[in-house]
């Protein structure tokens, strides 16, 4: 809970820095967040479940045997 907050914390005050690259978006528009924590746990969450996927295939026993 505290690496969220310290990473929001994080976020508002580079989104300063950054405001002068991006147009037309506020540096603290919250739709930009909730856009971007959004596109990263859809991207998190398809990076996990391709490898337990295909994890899920393996036959224990071979693997223990090996």
């Amino acid at each position: 809970m505290l690496n969220r907050a310290a990473g929001l914390a994080a976020s508002l005050a580079l989104s300063r820095v950054l405001q002068d690259l991006v147009f037309s978006i506020r540096p603290t528009d919250p739709l930009t967040f909730v856009a971007i924590a959004t596109l990263l746990l859809v991207v998190a969450v398809v990076a996990s479940y391709v490898p337990a996927r295909r994890a899920m295939r393996v036959d224990p026993i071979s693997v223990l045997r090996e």
